[in-house]
């Protein structure tokens, strides 16, 4: 009878999980934003482009193009103070890691970064600004 009801329990329990799948974490996804980001700091551009999935790498081409997007576009991520990992969603069979990011001049930030997996390793795909209320976009 223990056996029974520690089975319906492991069952039960495994059904939450797969519910709540969305909120998971995959250290590898944010090893890989946290490795990005860091090079850009860095101004390692090259690095920063080999964490960008092959279709970011193609339609920039190089890393220099690269990186001037982001400079112009991103620049919270350029030059990110506080880095936060928010939830791990799937959204139309696309992973998207939601992250909060303090710039340097201190105002915060929400972005979704598509997450793919080329091989063994997962590639940033595309960065979204998203809007949140009292917070800078």
């Amino acid at each position: 009878m223990k056996q029974i009801v520690l089975a319906i329990l492991i069952v039960i329990g495994m059904s939450a999980h797969g519910a709540g799948a969305e909120e998971t974490r995959i250290p590898a996804i944010e090893t890989v934003i946290t490795r990005q980001i860091e090079a850009f700091r860095a101004d390692d551009i090259e690095r920063a482009f080999d964490f960008a999935s092959p279709t970011i790498q193609r339609i920039f081409r190089t890393p220099q193009l690269f990186g001037s997007m982001v400079q112009r576009g991103y620049p919270m991520v350029w030059r990110a103070g506080e880095v936060e990992f928010l939830e791990l969603r799937m959204i139309d069979g696309q992973l998207w890691q939601k992250v909060r990011i303090r710039d340097a001049g201190g105002d915060l930030h929400l972005l979704d970064y598509q997450m793919i997996e080329q091989g063994d390793a997962w590639k940033i795909n595309g960065v979204e600004l998203l809007k949140a209320p009292g917070m800078a976009v």
